[in-house]
């Protein structure tokens, strides 16, 4: 867990995550609190993460849920190099609304989440998230639908038995509306939505622990 003494992310600013997860080990990332992007006046921040995770190894990437505040603008991009198919990797990202009792819902100028994730140099999966509500309509057909926040989780190789179980608990969960995709080359993608971001956390510490 990094330590920060800011209140959150701030116009301008810049931040860089470098983790190299060496052969053998384990590692899980989870951030100090929810990460609150601040109102900003015209620039914006960005987030840069690059991982790579050795043979034998495996990563949590598990942050705390990210909170866009009225016209911020927030650009994050993420890549993963996976050695081969021993490298394991955990993927979590949950972006709310806004300050929904702040009557921000939606209220943001941007954000954009690219996720590339690489296995033995090959791309193996590829997300490009981009919001702008000022030019979409974000409550509508094919965006968040009424819920007011959205989970994406990526694991590499878990197993159909894994899958089904995912689906079990999705399922169950009268609150939330979501859905499995299995990829190519035999990894999950996950997309959960909610209307509390406590929920999300929940959900995905159940599939964490069929990981």
């Amino acid at each position: 867990m990094p330590l920060c003494a800011s209140a959150g992310i701030m116009e301008g600013d810049r931040q860089e995550f470098d983790f190299v997860v060496a052969e053998g080990t384990e590692l899980e990332f989870i951030s100090q609190s929810f990460d609150k992007v601040h109102k900003m006046k015209e620039g914006e921040a960005v987030r840069h993460v690059n991982a790579r995770v050795e043979k034998n190894a495996l990563f949590y990437y598990y942050p705390q849920p990210v909170i866009p505040y009225g016209d911020s603008a927030f650009e994050s991009t993420m890549e993963f190099d996976l050695t081969d198919e021993s490298s394991r990797l955990f993927l979590l990202e949950i972006i709310s609304c806004g300050r929904k009792a702040s009557e921000e819902r939606f209220r943001y100028r941007k954000f954009a989440s690219k996720v590339m994730i690489r296995r033995g140099g090959k791309l193996i999966y590829r997300d490009n998230t981009r919001y702008e509500p000022a030019k979409m309509d974000m409550e509508g057909l094919g965006m968040y639908e009424g819920y007011t926040h959205m989970a994406n989780i990526f694991l590499s190789l878990p197993g159909e038995e894994v899958r089904e179980k995912i689906w079990e608990i999705l399922e169950d969960e009268p609150e939330c509306d979501g859905g499995v995709t299995g990829l190519v080359h035999g990894d999950l993608a996950v997309r959960i939505f909610g209307h509390r971001a406590q929920k999300l956390q929940e959900i995905t510490e159940k599939i964490k622990e069929l990981f």
